[in-house]
């Protein structure tokens, strides 16, 4: 009886806790780790990035908004934690794990997976995180797939300039020499976010369409 009164107690307990105090807590120890494993990349200074400086600040960013969500927690409070499925966390973990073996040579015991680059790593990265929820529908995933792995290229390969594999070791070896990396990555980006854009717009317009065939069929009724 006191095992079973200890642990009932102890739910409970838990399920008093605020959802944004977890969460913030959450996201606290989330910045914290982030900042410990880039602590062996040199940062540069803002003239001269270098590779750990977008990763030192934004997980001091992220470390700062679950600060400031914890404290929003204790002092509103709101709805306390409820149980989860282990179908989200599990899911997320293998799209991080799939997105760090295809990214560059991994090497798995004797097999050594191929580079493939962010433009491979990235799209399947998303749409395999995407699918932690029930409610995923593929066409979407690929949609923001592309069109985040368009603006990743960008924003890390051509703005920031930093050494992100970008494309597949076997298409860097055959085009080098005859097109710049520079054109190659831009070309690349604009080709995905068009067929992104494309995608878009073709989803839009079957939605719409379906919705006419509705409300036709409703007024001949």
């Amino acid at each position: 009886m006191s095992d079973r009164s200890s642990g009932a107690g102890s739910g409970h307990a838990l399920s008093r806790v605020p959802q944004n105090v977890a969460a913030g807590l959450g996201l606290v120890l989330l910045g914290m780790s982030g900042v410990w494993a880039a602590g062996d990349l040199s940062r540069g200074t803002l003239g001269a990035m270098g590779p750990g400086m977008l990763p030192h600040w934004v997980a001091i960013g992220v470390a700062a908004c679950g600060v400031l969500l914890a404290a929003t927690g204790f002092v509103r409070g709101g709805a306390g934690l409820q149980t989860f499925g282990l179908r989200g966390p599990i899911v997320v973990v293998l799209a991080i794990l799939a997105f760090a073996a295809t990214i560059r040579p991994t090497a798995l015991g004797p097999i050594t997976t191929p580079g493939l680059g962010l433009i491979v790593a990235g799209p399947l990265a998303v749409i395999l995180a995407g699918y932690a929820s029930p409610e995923a529908r593929f066409r979407e995933l690929v949609i923001l797939a592309l069109l985040l792995t368009a603006g990743c290229m960008l924003l890390f390969g051509d703005l920031l300039n930093l050494p992100i594999p970008l494309f597949p070791t076997a298409l860097i070896e055959a085009a080098s020499g005859t097109v710049s990396s520079r054109v190659l990555l831009r070309l690349t980006a604009g080709a995905l976010a068009l067929a992104g854009l494309g995608l878009l717009l073709l989803l839009r317009r079957s939605a719409r369409r379906g919705g006419t065939d509705v409300a036709r069929h409703s007024m001949t009724g």
